[in-house]
């Protein structure tokens, strides 16, 4: 396939703001596209799967080198153009017009080769690698047409600003494949898709089917090239080594409604204040955060107690804490390690942790996503051998009493725990949902976890940093991410003292995908935990809705963008405000 016929279905896509009409524009294109599995990812501007680790990594410093070596546009002149339009994308494509380097041997371009190209990039290391990198993106816009090439930029960035969530894609996939069966009548003159209440339910089970695929595999086009060979979607499953999202949990008001929701008798276990690890046991083991990123290397310790103390092959659900003297510490005692490369053996000793296992999803050669909780437990409790303050079960009651619980709920917070999580017994395992099959109880309000999308450089001593943070949430409809407010308060000048704005400008400098004057936009990735004043509403950011008095509480590198809180949620806890007085 051409990449030309894809860059078509972009500019399609680009030109609504319709989520009906992106989903049949894309459903069209998937049900005749070549490269399927390639093609789903590509219209995500992605090149790997949400479980790779690999990242193509390139800054747009770097592909103003390759728009240059491309073009014969001078670096200076390039830079200058993108500061005036903001957009390294748009840059590509008016230079790529004007383009005076010559294009004798340049043939179309493949989405093969584009995507091949692409895949290349995180393999190249070492010296003179940065080099190459540069060539092998220069190479595909010496071929490109002006759009290919803004297309091109706009994927190796992760910004291509086709407004395609994740729900999207998913829907597509359905009324691609599954069209006939789920009962998909779009009426593109009206946009609207025309269900009865009955029909609606029908649809709804080829949309859960599709999801719950997506949850075990993580990866979009797999999903898509099983649904269109005609595969059982419904056994999609695990495979170990390959992480798999992890299951979510709601925030209870109070023990009572805990109750209402996971029904009595309830387990109820420590909500322990540490980061999650997906443990992978089998010829070798694999640690990976909530993100899915790899860190077993980060790990050595957690390593070397799962080789000991866990029979056979596994997939288990844990959370590390940090432990001194028998007590447990707060998150930020033990974040540093998970992105730490260096005197990693060092970090180890001087930020002992304690595993506590939590759940098991595969055992054995067994998938046991559908059994209920409380049989996992009990598998768990057969594969785990216990180490006090090196591996052990989440501390766990089973309990109707409302006192009973109260008490256990307690004794979890004066251990220095966050809270205490309440579960089904019966509750099966559902990758990457809140569907109430458990649920945490918190003593206060929850703060919330945004990602930064934007930063304005600051002025004065702070004039070498980023200094005023744009938040956003996530829109569960769309998939997007809405501006929520600037955060400026609760970071640090010294960068020993916490969470510093010189460590916040390392962390997103790399991630700049837009530059006007003082004022940046970055790729959303870095996830930061906030707590706020109140929530108003607010026609200045694209949520409806602004903190009041955001401030900075910790990095949440354990965190990714799609792990974070959503507009509903905010719209949920500006409601709550009302007892408090009126939501402005």
């Amino acid at each position: 396939m051409q990449y030309s016929v894809l860059v078509g279905v972009y500019e399609q896509l680009e030109a609504t703001s319709k989520r009906l009409e992106k989903t049949f524009i894309l459903s069209e294109f998937l049900k005749s596209a070549d490269n399927l599995d390639k093609v789903v990812l590509l219209v995500q501007g992605r090149v790997f799967p949400n479980w790779d680790q690999r990242e193509l990594g390139m800054a747009a410093k770097l592909l103003v080198k390759a728009l240059s070596l491309a073009t014969g546009a001078a670096l200076d002149k390039i830079e200058s153009v993108w500061k005036e339009t903001g957009d390294i994308g748009t840059v590509a494509l008016e230079l790529t017009k004007k383009k005076s380097q010559a294009t004798l041997f340049s043939q179309p371009l493949s989405v093969q080769k584009v995507f091949d190209n692409l895949q290349k990039i995180p393999e190249l290391e070492g010296l003179g690698s940065v080099d190459r990198k540069v060539q092998l993106v220069a190479e595909l816009l010496t071929s490109a047409s002006p759009v290919e090439a803004k297309y091109i930029i706009r994927t190796i960035l992760g910004e291509l600003r086709v407004g395609l969530g994740e729900g999207t894609v998913r829907d597509a996939i359905v009324w691609a494949f599954f069209g006939d069966k789920a009962g998909v009548k779009y009426d593109k003159a009206t946009n609207e898709l025309d269900l009865s209440d009955d029909e609606r339910m029908n649809y709804d089970k080829y949309v859960v089917l599709v999801q719950e695929a997506l949850d075990v595999v993580n990866d979009f086009g797999e999903v898509a090239k099983i649904a269109k060979e005609g595969g059982d979607l419904l056994n999609v499953s695990l495979k170990i080594g390959k992480p798999v999202k992890v299951m979510l949990f709601k925030k209870a008001k109070d023990i009572k409604d805990g109750f209402e929701n996971v029904g009595k008798p309830a387990a109820c276990e420590f909500k322990y204040d540490g980061f999650r690890l997906q443990i992978h046991k089998f010829a070798k083991i694999r640690l990976f955060t909530r993100r899915l990123e790899d860190v077993t290397a980060q790990f050595p310790d957690v390593v070397q107690r799962i080789a000991k103390n866990v029979k056979g092959d596994c997939i288990i659900d844990a959370e590390v804490v940090g432990i001194e003297k028998g007590k447990y510490l707060p998150f930020q005692s033990i974040s540093q390690r998970i992105k730490r490369k260096y005197d990693i053996e060092e970090m180890s000793r001087k930020f002992p942790v304690e595993v506590n296992v939590f759940d098991v999803l595969f055992c054995d050669g067994k998938n046991l996503l559908k059994m209920p909780f409380i049989e996992r437990r009990k598998i768990l409790e057969k594969i785990i051998i216990q180490v006090p303050f090196e591996i052990k079960l989440a501390e766990e009651i089973i309990t109707d009493d409302e006192s009973v619980a109260e008490k256990f709920y307690r004794s979890s917070l004066l251990a220095g725990n966050e809270g205490m999580m309440m579960k089904n017994l019966q509750g099966i395992y559902k990758p990457g949902s809140r569907v109430g099959f458990g649920m945490k109880v918190k003593p206060t309000m929850d703060t919330l976890e945004v990602v930064i999308v934007g930063a304005e450089r600051g002025e004065g001593k702070r004039g070498q940093w980023l200094a005023s943070f744009v938040v956003a949430v996530r829109d569960p409809e769309t998939g997007e991410f809405v501006e929520v407010g600037r955060v400026g308060t609760g970071i640090k000048e010294k960068v020993e003292e916490g969470v510093s704005f010189e460590q916040l400008t390392q962390l997103l400098q790399p991630l700049i995908i837009e530059e006007k004057g003082r004022e940046v936009k970055v790729k959303p990735e870095i996830v930061i935990e906030v707590d706020y004043e109140e929530i108003q509403k607010s026609p200045t950011y694209s949520s409806g809705f602004a903190l009041r008095f955001p401030r900075l509480v910790k990095l949440r590198e354990d965190r990714s963008p799609e792990d974070i809180n959503t507009v509903d949620d905010i719209r949920d806890l500006a409601e709550s405000q009302r007892g408090r007085g009126e939501l402005k």
